[in-house]
């Protein structure tokens, strides 16, 4: 039977057997509000990125909340030996950033939103920078990539994975046993900007109203206020 939003049954069992009892030793689980994600139909993810663990980890939450997650993964992963047929046969998107191949990539994710699936979209394209954590102004992708499809985004927000391995190192902090937090909010409204031609202002305002969605949801997942201006490590 055809499964074009899944692996094979090989590799799916194979990454499950891996993940799920790895996640479960390093974190403990505090996960909110599962059911808004729907459980079939093209959707796209959208999510803060704290640490090199939280795809992992997030992967883990979208799958015990019936969704494969299909991530899109820097380019270098599929050249490595073994780990490159492994993303490759778990339906990863290669992604080159700053390369006119990045178009490529999310002409993949338009066709595996058309067959069904999940993307797990990470807008601010890296770990954030910004001091406070907070979500940083986003890359107009996920925008684009909803805009053309139709596609809901659901925005998600975590905290936790960089108390596990915060960013730039490369050693995990396993104790204290960290707990990873996930909270999802309702669909982003992205109703006003249907039908207009995807200029550059409009791609960066639908931008703005999903980051500032997945910001809303770690305010709360916090129990903080978040700044009034995303950081924008460009600068502007």
């Amino acid at each position: 039977m055809s499964r074009p939003t899944r692996p094979s049954r090989f590799w799916e069992t194979l990454a499950v057997v891996i993940v799920k009892p790895l996640s479960r030793l390093l974190v403990k689980r505090d996960w909110r509000r599962g059911e808004q994600i729907p459980r079939t139909g093209g959707v796209i993810i959208a999510a803060n990125h704290l640490s090199w663990t939280d795809p992992v980890l997030l992967s883990h939450f979208l799958y015990n909340n019936g969704r494969w997650p299909v991530i899109l993964a820097k380019s270098g992963l599929f050249k490595v030996p073994l780990l490159g047929r492994a993303v490759t046969s778990l339906l990863a998107i290669p992604v080159d950033r700053g390369s006119s191949e990045a178009a490529r990539s999310l002409r993949i994710s338009a066709q595996r939103l058309a067959d069904g699936g999940a993307i797990l979209f990470y807008p601010e394209g890296t770990c954030t920078r910004d001091p406070g954590l907070w979500p940083m102004v986003g890359k107009t992708g996920a925008a684009r990539l909803a805009l053309e499809s139709g596609a809901p985004v659901i925005p998600v927000a975590h905290w936790g994975a960089q108390e596990l391995l915060p960013y730039g190192e490369k050693r995990p902090r396993l104790f204290p046993r960290k707990t990873f937090h996930v909270i999802v909010g309702p669909p982003v409204d992205l109703s006003k900007y249907a039908g207009k031609p995807l200029h550059a202002s409009v791609l960066r305002d639908a931008t703005a109203d999903i980051m500032a969605a997945i910001t809303a949801q770690l305010a709360e997942l916090r129990d903080e206020k978040a700044p009034e201006t995303p950081y924008d490590p460009t600068g502007r």
